[in-house]
């Protein structure tokens, strides 16, 4: 887009307050021309609100942005884009009833001829970048017909189609697979010879991976810098935290886990996805009460139609599905809900929460009709400030208070919300899907502490995971799933990633 490359780049002394929260104090950073820096510290600690000043999305209240050592003030994203500066947001930043390309077309509209579409050499652009990038993308896909994975490259290419020589990455591979996870990192530590990078992250072998320095933030201040090799990912953990994190794994030894029908019972279940297609063929599976069973497979092989049959979401075709000897397929959630099914969804923000709604009204959502949370019609505003105040700190979600918006906490926070209201419920069986993504280390050990506690207390828990660390520490038995069958169920402690990323790709061993 012919403007100079950028050498450096700094951030001096900025600074953001929201109400309650101070988000950033003081930061000073700077990046140097084709280097990677790794931005890491836990969920809320100010890292996605320091890269949208950057990005021109939020004004700072204090500090300045130096680009190759002149001072720059960005208005909106598209003067850092005009700069050479992009960023890939770990909530995509995509209209979801249009398609690939004429998504792409929208940012290149303003940079490029104002009253002309060209979606014939849009395409054609967007094939050139995946190509070039190994980066697959279908640019007449409609985007909400996309997988989270799949959206997640489509963000990534439209990024560098238009053009961007400074990538920010906010949480790249939350989505991905290990292998496609290990090939991003190739791609992206090759891109650094003509591009400077600055990612966050809370996966820390990819920090040490492909960063050259990281910056640790806590609690909006950074609290250390220096050279990833230095560092080890324990290391790490503990400056982000202020404490050494340990993930808990399940405990296998001892008695075989209960198998044969389960708490929850799937046959033969056929479901159809938005494309007409059959996006599940035929799956079996029992869940005893008690057990964790991970279902592993690359994303869009059926685990969101899975997940959405499983909580009378979507219409099955045939098949059947028992929670506790209660026929729930192809009812409605109400009723699914009804009978103890708890579910923490793959899109926290659009099918998790109610964003509008306050932290205190999100964890009585699916109850509010009944005791003890209202009485005659009348909401019983007390037991419900009370609750809220109970499960915020049983949680350690982080909120100026439980009146606040639940839209406006971290990521890691809302997963908390949701967490604490489905496991609050008492279900009988519990459907996590993704339950960490793009959580720090801090909030994964609490979440797979609370899933292990939920375990042995007898629910029956199905995780849906393509991290294959969660799944192997997690599962009882691991079901891989690609497209739409169930290839293989093997006992959770006979697991390595090797097998299962086979399976994942299709290849039963015989």
């Amino acid at each position: 887009m012919g403007h100079e490359p950028i050498r450096s780049l700094e951030l001096r002394g900025i600074t953001k307050r929201f109400p309650g929260i101070l988000a950033c104090d003081h930061i000073d950073l700077s990046v140097g021309e084709h280097s990677v820096r790794a931005l890491v510290g836990e969920n809320g600690a100010g890292k996605t609100t320091l890269m949208n000043i950057l990005m021109g999305l939020y004004q700072p209240d204090e500090g300045r942005i130096l680009l190759n050592g002149s001072e720059v003030r960005f208005r909106s994203p598209n003067d850092a884009f005009d700069h050479g500066i992009g960023m890939v947001h770990q909530h995509f930043m995509l209209v979801q009833n249009m398609t690939v390309a004429e998504n792409v077309a929208l940012g290149m509209k303003s940079s490029h001829r104002p009253f002309r579409l060209d979606i014939g050499a849009v395409r054609k652009r967007i094939l050139e970048v995946s190509e070039r990038h190994d980066l697959p993308v279908n640019p007449d896909a409609l985007v909400w017909q996309l997988s989270v994975g799949e959206q997640q490259r489509v963000e990534l290419v439209k990024t560098l189609c238009l053009g961007a020589r400074f990538l920010i990455l906010d949480e790249p591979t939350s989505a991905l697979t290990p292998q496609e996870t290990d090939e991003l990192i190739a791609l992206l530590s090759k891109m650094s010879s003509e591009l400077s990078i600055v990612f966050i992250s809370h996966k820390l072998h990819e920090v040490k991976a492909l960063s050259d320095t990281v910056s640790i933030l806590r609690r909006g201040r950074i609290v250390f810098e220096g050279r990833t090799e230095d560092q080890t990912p324990a290391d790490l953990a503990a400056l982000m935290t202020g404490h050494d994190v340990e993930l808990p794994r399940v405990d296998s030894g001892g008695a075989e886990r209960p198998v044969g029908t389960g708490m929850l019972s799937i046959r033969e279940l056929c479901v159809k996805g938005d494309r007409g297609n059959l996006a599940l063929d035929g799956v079996t599976l029992d869940i005893a009460p008690g057990e964790i069973v991970g279902l592993a497979g690359v994303s869009g092989n059926g685990q969101r139609e899975f997940a959405e049959a499983l909580n009378g979401l979507r219409g099955v075709d045939s098949g059947s599905i028992l929670l506790d000897g209660a026929q729930i397929a192809g009812r409605c959630a109400g009723a699914v809900i009804g009978e103890g099914m708890g579910y923490i969804p793959e899109d926290r923000n659009t099918e998790g929460i109610v964003p509008s709604f306050s932290v205190r009204e999100n964890l009585v959502l699916k109850d509010i009709g009944g005791e003890p949370w209202s009485k005659a019609g009348f909401l019983r505003l007390g037991a419900i400030a009370d609750n809220a105040n109970d499960l915020k700190e049983r949680f350690d979600i982080r909120c100026p208070t439980t009146d606040t918006a639940a839209g406006s906490l971290s990521g890691g926070n809302i997963q908390k919300v949701i967490l604490a209201r489905e496991l609050a419920r008492g279900p009988k069986a519990l459907v996590a899907v993704y339950p960490t993504r793009g959580l720090d280390m801090g909030a994964e050990e609490f979440i797979h502490k609370q899933l292990l506690a939920r375990r042995s207390e007898g629910v029956a828990i199905l995780l849906i995971s393509e991290e294959l660390e969660e799944i192997m520490n997690l599962s009882d038995r691991i079901a891989v799933i690609y497209k739409g069958k169930i290839l293989k169920v093997v006992p959770g402690k006979d697991a390595s990633k090797r097998s299962l990323g086979l399976l994942m790709a299709g290849v039963v061993d015989e």
